[in-house]
């Protein structure tokens, strides 16, 4: 890791690249986006060589974040691993702490109450169901998200009957309506929505003569 804030340090320095010099935590946001979900995709592909390619655009990012926060004084690199590292022992106590868990189930719940705790010790205002859902996660996967925190139940007609009308006028509002209802059903269903149409995507690419 620390090769790799050199060269980010050389790329921002003097005699650098314009163009990483140029850029901020806002103008980095669509990048970690775009490498995060090519990340997803790489892990999908199953190749080795693919996937530590991918992972390392999206630590690239963390380290282009973290060198742009040094620069400013407000954090730097080891203040981004020493905060990850005590959040995993802090809301790992059954593997730390000796503490004894009820499978798996046990686990999540141990991890929010803590989540909770921290937050409350911070002073930080409590958070309703939603708030823990990013906004910036794509459509389907928040959807998913918000149905998970919010115990929405999908209105299956939407689902089920046809969309013709939909179709045929082009109303925006039902089709949404109808992917809303999929991605809740999807979620139920223990299933990524996003991860499934991805998925579909790239098999119907292949399959193309």
């Amino acid at each position: 890791m620390q090769r790799l804030l050199a060269t980010m340090r050389r790329l921002r320095g003097p005699g650098g690249c314009p163009w990483d010099q140029r850029q901020t935590h806002e103008t980095l946001r669509p990048y970690l986006l775009e490498e995060a979900a090519e990340a997803v995709d790489a892990l999908a592909s199953g190749d080795p060589r693919v996937m530590a390619d991918e992972l390392g655009d999206v630590l690239l990012q963390i380290a282009f974040h973290a060198v742009i926060a040094e620069e400013e004084g407000s954090f730097g690199y080891d203040d981004v691993e020493t905060a990850i590292v005590e959040k995993l022992v802090r809301r790992h106590p059954h593997v730390f702490e000796g503490l004894t868990v009820d499978g798996v189930e046990g686990v999540l719940h141990n991890w929010n109450q803590i989540k909770s705790a921290e937050r409350e010790a911070v002073g930080a205002a409590p958070r309703g169901a939603a708030d823990g859902v990013p906004r910036a996660l794509p459509a389907l996967s928040r959807a998913a998200g918000l149905g998970r925190a919010l115990d929405w139940e999908p209105d299956r007609t939407l689902a089920t009957r046809p969309l013709a009308e939909a179709v045929a006028t082009g109303d925006r509002a039902a089709f949404g309506a109808a992917l809303l209802c999929l991605a809740l059903l999807a979620q139920r269903a223990g299933v990524d929505p996003e991860l499934a149409l991805r998925d579909a995507l790239t098999a119907r690419l292949e399959a193309r003569p």
